[in-house]
């Protein structure tokens, strides 16, 4: 039997490609969905971009026929636009609002025997799609299992020897196991489990140890292995694309911004480090915070600042501050020296809204938040990098702002999980708060 597949609009403004995701099915798009394309299509970003493109694929298919009688599509499937205007049974909602009519016609097509399922990435939606009913689904390409996602590192028991060997020939391969590019190992000692060694996979399997220069960054030293694993990608030339996944309090940000001061300042490996994050909800303009766009910027670039501060702070990344003192004595000096950072074009920071278009070469770019961006978005971003360019995401993908992104399908666990085994990404999952007890304990149990 041919499946109806009934297409909310967050579906198409999502990925404008889904259109064509539902091979020798007939789509079916409300009346009501176009109309919401078209208050969609004069925005300036990704949600307009989407309209924009469905609008014009849409356009495009008319030249096969009539839309609202149903057309055919390059995948074998049928197109079809339907007219909602006394067509549709009354299933008992409020049909002055468009979703209750984009769930109208997924029941009407039910009553009339056809075999529908109504995509939605409305989690309300759905729910009341199978209260009528019907058969309800998320869009679910571009999803990850996020329960299995690669974690960038593992364990293996060894025999003692082949520790030793590792130690005393700085390489090693191991027949019965093929580790991912970049990905750790850590060897342990079968019969004495504190005998151990931390390796990294290169292309091919072999094993190598980290480097010892990367064991301490612009000051900072690595609370836990998986902070140590972290630097080591951050700080590889040969890693062009590195993914971090951690609840709060784990350091991603901390240790993205210390490994580009590191690179930048010190090795001289990019020219500029370039430092943005998410406008949530993404691409939303941000005219009505008061200042220029530099003094609106601050206020979202908050948390980069507090980062900044602590490590180009004194002492043990900012000194102790005794009793009668002015917590806030060491606050000026340092905020100058990120000015002048700044001045001097080797930290720029900028809103994830105007990187489109623009071409980025030898240049240290964190994207923090990533968590909040569609995989089509991260595409976007990453394609931006020119030659020399070495591009981080960080994210926490349990802390997502985004309504129509989850854990599964949210662009910073896609990517990393689509990349995993590419000589040129390298992943690891934080898993340590290292920010306070009371930090780690929010995390774990709030």
């Amino acid at each position: 039997m041919i499946k109806y597949f009934v297409l909310d609009t967050n579906v198409l403004l999502h990925n404008s490609e889904s259109i064509s995701s539902f091979a020798d099915n007939t789509v079916v798009i409300p009346m009501s969905v176009i109309e919401e394309l078209d208050r969609f299509k004069s925005h300036n970003d990704e949600l307009g971009r989407n309209a924009r493109m469905v609008i014009r694929t849409l356009d495009r298919l008319r030249s096969r026929g009539k839309l609202g009688q149903g057309v055919e599509m390059d995948n074998g499937g049928r197109l079809q636009i339907y007219y909602e205007k006394d067509s549709i049974t009354d299933p008992g909602l409020d049909l002055s609002l468009p979703d209750n009519r984009i769930l109208a016609v997924a029941y009407t097509l039910h009553q009339e025997g056809k075999k529908v399922i109504f995509v939605s990435k409305d989690i309300n939606a759905r729910l009341k799609g199978d209260a009528l009913g019907l058969d309800v689904v998320d869009f679910e390409k571009q999803k990850v299992n996020f329960d299995e996602l690669f974690c960038g590192q593992c364990e293996m028991e060894v025999a003692p020897e082949v520790i030793d060997h590792f130690f005393a020939e700085k390489s090693l391969r191991m027949d019965d196991f093929i580790p991912q590019p970049n990905e750790f190992v850590m060897l342990i000692d079968k019969t004495n489990p504190r005998h151990t060694a931390l390796a990294r996979a290169k292309e091919g399997g072999e094993l190598v140890p980290l480097v010892p220069d990367y064991s301490k960054v612009w000051g900072l030293s690595p609370h836990n292995k998986e902070q140590r694993m972290a630097l080591e990608l951050l700080m590889s030339p040969d890693v062009a694309l590195v993914t971090m996944v951690g609840q709060a309090g784990t350091g991603k940000t901390l240790l993205a911004l210390a490994a580009a001061l590191e690179a930048t300042i010190n090795y001289k490996r990019y020219e500029r480090i370039l430092v943005s994050r998410p406008i949530i909800p993404m691409g939303k303009d941000i005219g009505y915070l008061p200042g220029d766009k530099d003094e609106k910027l601050f206020i979202w670039m908050q948390p980069i600042f507090d980062n900044l501060t602590y490590l180009l702070g004194d002492g043990e990344k900012g000194t102790e501050v005794k009793k009668g003192e002015d917590k806030n004595r060491g606050a000026e000096p340092v905020r100058k020296k990120i000015d002048k950072l700044m001045r001097d074009n080797i930290l720029e920071l900028e809103a994830l809204t105007y990187i489109r278009g623009r071409s980025i070469p030898n240049q240290f770019v964190i994207v923090d938040e990533a968590q909040n961006l569609t995989p089509h978005e991260v595409k976007t971003i990453i394609s931006r990098a020119g030659e020399g360019t070495k591009m981080v995401l960080t994210g926490d993908p349990y802390q997502i702002d985004n309504p129509y992104l989850d854990s599964s399908s949210n662009g910073l666990t896609y990517t990393s999980e689509k990349l995993k085994g590419k000589a040129v990404h390298g992943h690891i999952t934080l898993t340590h708060s290292e920010r306070s007890d009371l930090s780690a304990l929010a995390a774990d149990f709030l």
